[in-house]
């Protein structure tokens, strides 16, 4: 609605730590090294900055360093904009699709008394963190003077007894945290004895990064072991509720890795401004997306689609996961712990498709179809290999092509490419594909057209008097002539004779090359914000040949009445159609 667009924003109000977790992703980072900045002020100018370009925090969550080492001073401030950030903004976020929470903490429990009443007075949702089993919590979770750290944590949990917030904890699990009976035993001990909502409770699946070789991942086969044993210890219980529907939910399809690109969607704000994919990617020089303060929301933003693109096309495509049915939930996992381990699919994938089974989660019919579309997104170097098995619909038009050879660059996959923010696509027919490859154009992309440089020379006898012929199209339908049918609307034909493009200088062999930023941007005002455009490329002397045959042959006008040029569709994002 009103060309928003929505993101999960979690804030680092400090870098600072109380503790020294043997396996803490940010190892010696987790200090303050400019104890002068307020951290309120960041997240209002950055929330400020979102808004103005219409991109909307639906969620802000605060997370660390750890966030209860801020005095309760500047803990308050924050919290308190938070909640009232929530009720200004509660239409705007309910009417797009997503719910208004409470202030939300991700937190290590060890410093919780100090905001106990800020935490009482804004009803903040907790989300702590432990080890399990308890046993071993204090070996790998201490203070930065290797102290022990349970007791205390015990402490500040029952301070939070009779207060109506949400209050959860996680586990992060690795092979030395592999004993599962004693989890069990664990699990049901903080049930009957803490106010913790075990049926709320997260298991998470440590991967090595950053543990110093202390700590060392379990298998997949290890990970269904865990998930097994859980199903069959709790079912029929009162946490039977929590196993099926959040102890595993950050495998499921309703977490972060849940979409083509993350970087559309999630990013993780530090005090100073600078800007990451997440906690995993925090601190990383391949995640990160720029700083607040210095750079635009529209640079930041295409940094970290970017980012997530370049990270996922560090491995090719996995052929496995382009016959599983159960992509379109998965979207190969994160590509963070994927170059970690130098694997190109999800390192939770066994997990992923038993909870999806168990979920009752159809497969994908389409699979074909759904994979082309994820790789046309996500491996644009690898589309050819994924091109969908077509039924007969187009059939004839196939025959037609194949009989008659002048066709042949109409509907030709090489003859045009296009290049928008540095990334290259081969253009095709559209009416040949069964499947849609819609990008993303904002007022601000740089975008060059390639056009092999032999197609000017088809069909015409002078082609010097050929051009390529360019015609964009709104989302927005209208309904033209006679037979009253509703098309998009055509904004603009533009057409360039080869003289002007023999004389611009082409990066790529054997195509010519042209600059089309400046010619479309004349007409984006009149474009649709909501429904994708459509862009189309030819030359003069093809056009003229397939309208000559539509008027000769009533089997190619039937199967090619809807416009067959090489094409593009695309949204168009941000900016003001004044500007």
């Amino acid at each position: 609605m009103n060309n928003y667009k929505f993101i999960h924003l979690l804030y680092v109000p400090t870098m600072a730590c109380n503790m020294a977790c043997k396996y803490c992703y940010l190892e010696d980072k987790t200090k303050e090294l400019n104890t002068k900045i307020n951290p309120l002020d960041t997240l209002k100018y950055a929330v400020d900055k979102f808004f103005k370009s219409k991109v909307i925090p639906f969620n802000i969550s605060l997370h660390g360093g750890e966030v209860t080492t801020l005095s309760k001073e500047n803990f308050r401030n924050i919290i308190e904009y938070i909640d009232n950030y929530y009720k200004k903004n509660k239409m705007l976020i309910e009417s797009n699709g997503f719910k208004i929470g409470s202030p939300h903490i991700k937190t290590n429990l060890y410093n919780l008394e100090k905001h106990i009443d800020t935490i009482k007075e804004f009803n903040v949702s907790i989300s702590g963190s432990i080890d399990l089993p308890l046993e071993i919590h204090d070996k790998y979770r201490v203070t930065k003077d290797e102290k022990t750290t349970l007791n205390k944590i015990f402490e500040n949990v029952e301070l939070l007894r009779d207060l109506n917030n949400h209050k959860k904890i996680s586990a992060t699990i690795f092979k030395e945290h592999f004993n599962l009976s004693k989890i069990v035993e664990d699990i049901k001990y903080l049930d009957k004895n803490t106010c913790l909502d075990m049926n709320d409770f997260n298991f998470m699946i440590g991967f090595d990064y950053n543990s110093n070789g202390v700590l060392h991942h379990i298998s997949e086969k290890q990970q269904l072991e865990l998930y097994e044993r859980m199903k069959i210890e709790f079912t029929g219980t009162n946490l039977e509720e929590g196993f099926k529907k959040n102890w595993f939910a950050e495998f499921g399809p309703g977490y972060c890795t849940n979409c083509d690109n993350c970087g559309e969607k999630f990013f993780l704000l530090e005090n100073n401004g600078d800007i990451y994919s997440c906690v995993r990617g925090q601190k990383n020089k391949d995640y990160y997306y720029g700083n607040i303060y210095k750079e635009s929301v529209d640079d930041i933003l295409k940094n970290a689609k970017d980012k997530i693109y370049e990270a996922h096309n560090k491995l090719s495509f996995n052929e496995d996961c382009s016959k599983c049915k159960y992509l379109y939930l998965c979207k190969t996992g994160c590509p963070f712990v994927k170059n970690i381990y130098k694997i190109n699919k999800s390192y939770t994938c066994l997990l992923q498709q038993k909870l999806y089974e168990d979920w009752n989660y159809q497969k994908d019919s389409y699979n074909d179809e759904n994979t082309y579309n994820y790789v046309c997104k996500m491996h644009q170097n690898e589309i050819e290999k994924y091109y969908p098995t077509r039924n007969n619909e187009y059939r004839e038009l196939k025959e037609l092509i194949k009989e008659d050879p002048k066709l042949k660059y109409i509907y030709d996959n090489e003859c045009f490419k296009i290049k928008i923010d540095n990334i290259i696509y081969n253009l095709s027919s559209q009416i040949l594909n069964r499947v849609r490859n819609i990008v993303y154009i904002s007022y601000n992309s740089k975008i060059i057209i390639y056009i092999k440089n032999n197609i000017l020379d088809e069909l015409c006898d002078y082609p010097n008097n050929n051009s390529l012929y360019m015609m964009l199209l709104s989302g927005n339908n209208i309904i033209y002539g006679d037979e009253q049918r509703e098309k998009q609307a055509h904004i603009m034909t533009h057409q360039i004779y080869k003289g002007v493009l023999e004389k611009n200088k082409s990066d790529m062999e054997e195509y010519f090359m042209l600059d089309i930023t400046n010619i479309l941007k004349e007409y984006y005002k009149y474009l649709s914000m909501e429904k994708p455009n459509n862009l189309f490329f030819t030359t003069q002397a093809l056009r003229d040949y397939h309208y000559s045959k539509q008027k000769n042959n009533a089997y190619y006008h039937i199967d090619s009445i809807n416009l067959p040029f090489q094409n593009i569709e695309f949204y168009l994002l941000g900016g003001d159609k004044n500007d």
